[in-house]
């Protein structure tokens, strides 16, 4: 009988208590243990962080029991137990309490636990300080978990003012461990994004940020080698269902779902994603649909970038950003939206989509924020544009772009109708290459598209104001066909013209060649 799949379950003891899957990871976290004491860890979100501090808490614990037949089992002394301290942020109630209320909540509670009666209740910094103090004394040194310490300020990237204030709430918070290193054991804090070390962590100087680390490269997520053994048994019926050999299927969802690396060897795939996929049995963007945030493709609007798979920036941009400059590069990463690609000579990062997952979602959301649309509307705007081509209705697939500019307003359109001309037509192009065999390329302001139907190649090349004639020529002039002539399917050349007055389609022209 299968294992249940853990699809949400974040808390190690109840994942093992119902018998679901577990990857074991418990060699990778026994050496973390060993490597060292102060340490920080950023991930994207739903990728196992909050499960790999459960899991260190039992561990310190010495809940030997939760841990029978994983590879931890014999390899530790399990009489070397600590108090453990986990905080999560997710969980504290600051939207409805405020942040310095619901820490000294949180905090007063933990107090409650270990029967300690604190004096210091008046200042969050003073009475975490005395509560670390009082619990190593009383049962040994603390280890302390902070789970999503970001999310006070994540939340608030819409309200400035509040993240600052929030900023200086935990900048107090965290400015206690360094003279509380006598009493910790061990600390880690996990979370999305990594802000400016200066503007949070500033007095915890020997915090160790294993988040481009090799050591932690496979630390979260699974690796090839993981999916194959022990996602195995659940393959058959997958198979089955989705009527995929073995090999087609393993490259389908190598496609859809792995590719995520902070060390460009290697490479892991979302554990949501993998774990929601074999629950369903379906390629879905399951990931994506779990929680975009809306500020990402509005921020990407504002400075004009619509195409981030050519991103090149520095080992320090990567590292952090602050609240009042949020950077686009550091974002998309940190947030999982892009993974490294490459380095070059010069130490410089070369950012792309992960998968075809990401791919396909981000090129969704983008579409519908430069087009004004809702999101849901523009997959189906993408797959009748797919249909007409497949059909070989050139009229249905003019009158699709068309579409695509209509709910644009008039007026910001006129403002930035470069903009809004390019940006549009290549995310609608690059978007349709999701579903057919597109190709749009983009330079000093020309979008060439090609897309191959079964039956046909079509070349297009969009004016901006000119004439369909004019752009009609330019793919002869500039024999665009030519890198198509050892394919044997007939070639279509369609010049398109874009009028900014009428914000649409006024002309076309097409010529087999």
């Amino acid at each position: 009988m299968l294992q249940r799949l853990p699809v949400g379950i974040q808390t190690f003891s109840e994942l093992i208590s119902r018998q679901c899957l577990y990857v074991d990871k418990t060699e990778a976290i026994a050496r973390l243990l060993k490597q060292g004491k102060y340490f920080f860890l950023s991930r994207p979100r739903r990728f196992g962080k909050s499960l790999l501090l459960s899991t260190i808490k039992e561990i310190y614990q010495g809940n030997r029991a939760l841990f029978a037949g994983l590879w931890i089992e014999n390899q530790r002394d399990w009489n070397q137990v600590h108090p453990v301290i986990h905080l999560s942020f997710a969980s504290m109630g600051y939207r409805e309490l405020g942040l310095e209320a619901a820490l000294l909540l949180q905090l007063q509670s933990i107090a409650a636990d270990y029967g300690l009666v604190c004096q210091n209740t008046s200042s969050i910094a003073r009475l975490f300080a005395e509560l670390l103090e009082k619990i190593a004394a009383q049962h040994g040194k603390v280890v302390l978990l902070i789970d999503e310490y970001d999310k006070p300020l994540i939340d608030y990237l819409d309200d400035i003012p509040q993240a600052k204030a929030n900023q200086q709430i935990m900048k107090t918070f965290y400015s206690v461990l360094k003279d509380s290193d006598p009493h910790l054991e061990f600390l880690l804090i996990t979370g999305v994004s990594k802000f400016s070390r200066v503007s949070i962590f500033s007095d915890l100087n020997n915090l160790f940020d294993l988040s481009m680390d090799r050591s932690a490269a496979t630390l979260l997520g699974y690796t090839q080698a993981e999916l194959e053994h022990y996602f195995t048994p659940y393959m058959p019926e997958t198979e089955q269902y989705l009527n995929l050999s073995r090999t087609a299927l393993l490259e389908k969802i190598r496609l859809w779902y792995n590719g995520y690396t902070w060390d460009l060897r290697n490479k892991v795939y979302n554990p949501y994603s993998i774990l929601s996929f074999f629950q369903a049995q379906a390629f879905r963007n399951f990931w994506f649909e779990s929680g975009t945030p809306t500020f990402l493709p509005k921020l990407m609007r504002s400075n004009k970038v619509y195409r981030v798979d050519d991103l090149e920036v520095d080992e320090l941009a990567l590292g952090n950003y602050d609240l009042e400059r949020l950077q686009l590069a550091p974002v998309l990463f940190q947030t999982g939206y892009l993974t490294l690609k490459s380095i070059d000579d010069c130490d410089l990062y070369q950012l792309g989509y992960p998968n075809r997952e990401v791919k396909g979602s981000m090129s969704m959301y983008l579409m519908a924020e430069w087009a004004h649309e809702e999101p849901a509307r523009t997959t189906p705007l993408v797959v009748k544009l797919h249909k007409a081509f497949q059909k070989n209705d050139v009229p249905a697939v003019i009158d699709i772009i068309k579409t695509v500019f209509k709910k644009i307003p008039y007026q910001i359109f006129l403002q930035e109708r470069e903009a809004y001309y390019h940006s549009l037509i290549y995310l609608t192009f690059f978007y349709l290459g999701q579903y057919a065999e597109a190709e749009v390329n983009d330079s000093n302001g020309r979008v060439d598209c090609v897309v191959k139907t079964p039956t046909h190649i079509y070349i297009l090349e969009f004016k901006l104001d000119k004439t369909a004639k004019a752009a009609l020529e330019q793919i002869k002039n500039r024999d665009y066909a030519g890198a198509f002539r050892t394919d044997s399917r007939p070639k279509v050349l369609l010049g398109i013209n874009f009028s900014s007055e009428a914000k649409s389609v006024d002309d076309w022209l097409m010529e087999m060649e």
